[in-house]
């Protein structure tokens, strides 16, 4: 056989399959999300530390896990009555400002439009409701639940916007997909993922009373 039919995957466990067989450290100054980020885009997997609240723990491993998604499910959510600083909010948490806007703020509501950061960027007046520079609903590609990644992925890549909203048969959010996480797909086509095809990333405690709060973000 030659080298390119040579595989290094590896199992952790009975249902996670490393691509790239290399674990880094649950150390203060080794794995935190960037770290854990790192080794799942090149196919290995991080461990967060220990050495800090569960809070923290959870953040961290939340971070990793929102960073490539396939459909993501629990997208970040605002309504009509937020101003442009709850969008500004949202990126220097999350390190993204393409946010759906429902009629509720969360997911599940009926889709009202989305905001980008080309909707904000010249914006003086962060005061301002999303309503008045949001991209309206009649105006958004969106597609419908049910629908699979890769027809998914076509509809995002024709429509040349940067997320597709994922509405049920009631035009209420249920997903996203981010074009960002295309060009992620191609670019590191051996990063270890979930089922969701979320980037891997565990939390390493001695503690038992940490389980519940972090195995919440997996």
């Amino acid at each position: 056989f030659s080298s390119k039919d040579v595989t290094l995957s590896s199992p952790i466990t009975k249902k996670l399959t490393l691509n790239t067989p290399l674990i880094s450290s649950p150390m203060d100054t080794v794995t935190e999300s960037g770290m854990a980020i790192a080794m799942a885009l090149m196919g290995g997997l991080g461990i967060i530390h220990h050495n800090c609240t569960p809070e923290f723990q959870a953040d961290e491993v939340r971070k990793v896990k929102k960073f490539e998604q396939g459909f993501i499910l629990d997208p970040v959510v605002l309504s009509c009555k937020h101003t442009i600083i709850d969008v500004k909010k949202v990126k220097d948490i999350y390190g993204f400002s393409g946010v759906a806007i429902t009629d509720t703020g969360e997911l599940g509501g009926k889709l009202m439009g989305m905001v980008t950061s080309r909707d904000i960027d010249f914006v003086e007046d962060f005061g301002q409701d999303i309503s008045e520079v949001m991209t309206p609903r009649d105006k958004l590609v969106t597609a419908k639940h049910g629908i699979s990644l890769p027809e998914a992925n076509k509809i995002l890549q024709a429509s040349k916007k940067g997320k597709l909203p994922i509405v049920n048969e009631n035009d209420e959010l249920v997903g996203l997909i981010s074009r960002t996480d295309l060009k992620k797909n191609r670019e590191y086509p051996f990063a270890s993922k979930d089922k969701n095809k979320q980037l891997l990333g565990i939390q390493y405690t001695l503690f038992t009373f940490n389980y519940t709060l972090v195995t919440q973000t997996f």
